[in-house]
């Protein structure tokens, strides 16, 4: 039996706390069946609490691990998280073209769970410029989605919008997280796709575990687009494996908890 449903290559930080980064995407991999690799672009020192160094990686590195992976193994999706530098963000745009990457999720990380930054200002110009063309969907939450669309959010109505606005930059789907609206009992999230807009509404999960949401969600959906999945099937039960790995969040420090990436979701019960 084959163990596997697919390969999935992410482009990220490292997160030596293993909530987020790396480690997560990972870790969800794993969980939907779906063998990961990596290109790692930056290592972080980070716990619970804080990010208290960053570590980006040569350009001429980040080269040789895109050349490494694409050389070899049928990829079927791949996905970027930490690009803190024009410099790192260039190099990976020229391995994505060489190797001519179609399955690409872009998320525009830009803030730690901690509050840190995680990308230099003048890169999200770049960010902007040169990936967001090239990806089949961007993934911001909604304090990124305003940075990219270079306007403020306060609604479901704004949310949406902006998801038209960021559209204009090149990325064939843009989804917006709407987890940071203060919304009382209620979250939403806007996918806009093939010029079709849809609001995806659930019932808020209060937990402070939440760190890695953002890497969890677009790891999911990489995962279930390099297993076959169309892109509103793999956004959607993306959003359902985030879910359960809300509910099942601890939390090992003293700050921020991580999500309990190690579930089970219904599509793959036997």
């Amino acid at each position: 039996m084959q163990l596997y449903r697919g390969i999935a290559v992410t482009l990220a930080g490292s997160d030596s706390g293993g909530g987020a980064g790396i480690q997560a995407d990972l870790k969800t991999c794993a969980a939907l069946k779906v063998f990961g690799m990596t290109v790692i672009t930056a290592l972080t020192a980070q716990n619970s609490t804080a990010v208290t160094d960053v570590l980006n990686v040569p350009p001429d590195m980040i080269r040789a691990q895109i050349d490494a992976l694409w050389s070899d193994f049928p990829i079927g999706a791949a996905k970027t998280g930490m690009l803190s530098v024009p410099q790192t963000i260039s190099t990976v745009v020229e391995g994505i073209r060489r190797w001519k990457v179609s399955n690409l999720v872009v998320d525009p990380v830009m803030v730690a769970q901690s509050g840190a930054p995680l990308i230099a200002d003048d890169a999200v110009e770049s960010l902007r410029r040169e990936l967001l063309p090239l990806a089949l969907l961007v993934t911001p939450n909604v304090p990124e989605a305003e940075r990219l669309a270079k306007r403020p959010i306060r609604s479901i109505e704004e949310m949406e919008q902006a998801a038209h606005e960021i559209e204009v930059l090149g990325p064939k789907a843009v989804l917006v997280k709407g987890g940071h609206l203060l919304q009382e009992n209620e979250v939403a999230d806007v996918l806009l796709y093939q010029g079709k807009t849809t609001v995806f509404r659930d019932s808020r999960i209060f937990t402070n575990n939440t760190h890695g949401t953002g890497c969890t969600l677009s790891a999911a959906i990489t995962a279930e687009l390099a297993s076959g999945a169309d892109l509103f099937e793999a956004v959607s039960r993306a959003r359902q494996y985030l879910r359960m790995g809300l509910e099942a969040g601890f939390r090992p420090g003293k700050g921020w908890g991580p999500l309990g990436h190690a579930v089970v979701p219904p599509w793959l019960e036997r």
